[in-house]
């Protein structure tokens, strides 16, 4: 069995005695620093609720200062709503002045798709004069081509001949006797290749 001298068991002792005393100072600090801990947490917590109750009042006086004015409001509003009914009314005119405007676009183009691809069509009168009250441009599906001296009156825009042909025997059943058959390209009166 070992032996142990006393003077070394005495310096054992002490140094249990010394471990014990710095880990009680250790232990104390560890006590301290978690009760500053808890008084930290305990402030956040009163500064968060201030806060919240800062913020809730400055809503309620707010909303509060609201309600107070919201009579000149209201007035405004009305204002707002007439308002905005004339804009509604303003841009239901544009609507329709677009659709208007879309409708004679599309008579433009087709007229232009009409000049440039050979038609037939059923040439009703020819007069020495223009009379354009009769058939104005803006009518559709009319051509006034000039063949000196003769203004020529047609109606009608046919892809065939066989349907030109079936709309003038129409047209001389209605009492238009003279009718016939014509043939336009780029605007100009052609013969008509059977």
């Amino acid at each position: 069995m070992p032996f142990i001298e006393e003077s070394d068991l005495l310096e054992l002792h002490k140094d249990i005695d010394k471990a014990q005393i710095i880990n009680e100072r250790l232990l104390d600090q560890i006590k301290h620093k978690n009760q500053e801990l808890k008084r930290k947490g305990i402030q956040r917590n009163i500064f968060a609720a201030v806060t919240v109750l800062f913020l809730i009042a400055a809503l309620a006086v707010t909303s509060f200062s609201m309600g107070l004015s919201s009579g000149p409001k209201a007035r405004d509003m009305a204002g707002v709503w007439d308002s905005i009914d004339a804009m509604d009314r303003r841009m239901s005119s544009l609507r329709k002045q677009n659709e208007e405007l879309s409708l004679v676009r599309e008579f433009y183009l087709a007229k232009e798709f009409l000049d440039k691809e050979k038609i037939y069509s059923v040439q009703v009168k020819a007069f020495v004069d223009k009379n354009f009250n009769l058939a104005p441009e803006a009518l559709t599906n009319t051509i006034l081509v000039k063949n000196n001296p003769f203004y020529g009156y047609s109606l009608g825009n046919f892809g065939t001949l066989e349907e030109a042909r079936n709309f003038k025997n129409e047209l001389v059943n209605m009492g238009f006797t003279d009718a016939f058959v014509a043939s336009y390209q780029d605007g100009k009166r052609i013969a008509i290749e059977e």
